[in-house]
């Protein structure tokens, strides 16, 4: 077995493919992430990131090229990788915990097992004391917390993530990237983290893939080599951000000048 936690070998995706909808999303995506690592996927809208998540996490099939978790080919979901979305997607009727612990749940775990697990991740996250409580008593940042603590009830060696902080506030926003950068350690495991905000892949990443335009290819691939916890205001991480802004605002101007040819 391969230690890479996710290999894409040449990876493609058409959708609809043989319908006249048919779309390219992804060319040619040659992409390895490392047990631990932290890699973000940043690009203009529309250019395949979350595509490329959905095929990790074995929710859609490839057309081409072959992709790998920990040298398994990847041909359906499971627990070894957890997919947290945008929307936190919490069951309103259940309590937290019951949110938290809803795939052990399915996987035919005891009601005990299931609580034990549903305080330990929240202790993790920083919600133990809401436990018993409904998603609509939560702020939209806790509803997050609450997301990743699902995730990690599952134990996985990777977790994909879909521009998890969108819908909040830049503040709230900005104590969730540290909230993760601290969970993300502690829990070792890989992360693929979709986003188009420059500033937020300076504050995360180890590495930052670039995408273009439609259809997604990697343009570049930077490693960011600045400490934790990062200071957003210091001259690297500025001349990082500046090299990011370079590099993504010709697929950017692309990016809107088809969608507006589409129009």
């Amino acid at each position: 077995m391969s230690d890479i936690a996710i290999s894409c070998r040449n990876v493609g995706k058409i959708w609809a493919k043989g319908t006249p909808r048919a779309h390219e999303a992804l060319v040619g995506i040659d992409l390895e992430v490392a047990p631990g690592e932290f890699v973000v996927l940043l690009g203009p809208s529309g250019c395949g990131k979350s595509t490329l998540l959905y095929l990790a996490a074995g929710l859609e099939d490839n057309t081409s090229g072959e992709l790998l978790s920990f040298g398994q080919p990847v041909e359906k979901p499971g627990p070894d990788r957890s997919l947290i979305f945008q929307e936190t997607s919490l069951f309103p009727w259940l309590t937290v915990g019951e949110n938290v612990t809803f795939g052990l749940h399915l996987a035919g775990v005891d009601k005990a097992t299931r609580r034990k697990t549903a305080d330990e991740v929240l202790q993790r996250v920083g919600l133990k004391a809401a436990i018993d409580k409904r998603p609509s008593e939560l702020s939209g940042g806790m509803r997050q917390r609450v997301a990743v603590a699902r995730a990690l009830a599952m134990h996985p060696k990777v977790l994909l993530m879909d521009e998890p902080f969108a819908a909040l506030d830049v503040q709230t926003r900005a104590k969730m990237q540290d909230f993760l950068v601290d969970v993300w350690r502690a829990s070792e495991a890989s992360v693929l983290f979709v986003t188009h905000h420059i500033d937020e892949a300076v504050a995360l990443a180890d590495r930052v893939a670039i995408f273009t335009a439609r259809p997604g290819r990697i343009k570049e691939i930077v490693t960011v080599d600045l400490p934790r916890p990062r200071d957003p205001f210091s001259p690297e991480a500025q001349e990082l951000r500046k090299h990011l802004t370079a590099v993504l605002s010709a697929e950017v101007d692309r990016a809107f000048a088809e969608q507006e040819a589409l129009a």
